[in-house]
């Protein structure tokens, strides 16, 4: 069964750092683009961030500067990695991966980011 596993959100406070995980389960499939999504509470879910199978990035303006992303093919996990927190980075993050034929979305993992 294909899944995506996201991990690594915690409590951080403003201006500290954490780094985020997305491993691909169950699949020996490529890997395409893969896209971290971030949903603040009360809001509706937002891409902030893609990264091709070759490593070419795109990240929301709102993050440029502070976050890159970041793959491992041969572990099939994606990175983000979040540096100069602020509270409105707070929210659930997911990864989402087309694999195969078939687009699919990981469980999320939350930052919670205090002033």
């Amino acid at each position: 069964q294909v899944r995506l596993v996201e991990s690594g959100g915690d409590l951080a406070q403003a201006g500290g750092s954490l780094r985020l995980s997305c491993v691909a389960h169950g699949t020996n499939s490529d890997i395409r683009d893969v896209d971290w999504y971030r949903q603040p509470p009360g809001k509706q879910r937002g891409m902030v961030a893609t990264i091709t199978m070759d490593g070419r990035t795109n990240l929301a303006d709102s993050i440029k500067g502070r976050f890159t992303v970041s793959r491992d093919n041969a572990k099939k996990t994606v990175y983000l990695e979040m540096t100069n927190l602020t509270p409105e980075d707070t929210g659930v993050y997911l990864c989402g991966a087309m694999i195969g034929a078939r687009y699919y979305w990981g469980q999320g993992t939350q930052v919670t980011v205090s002033a």
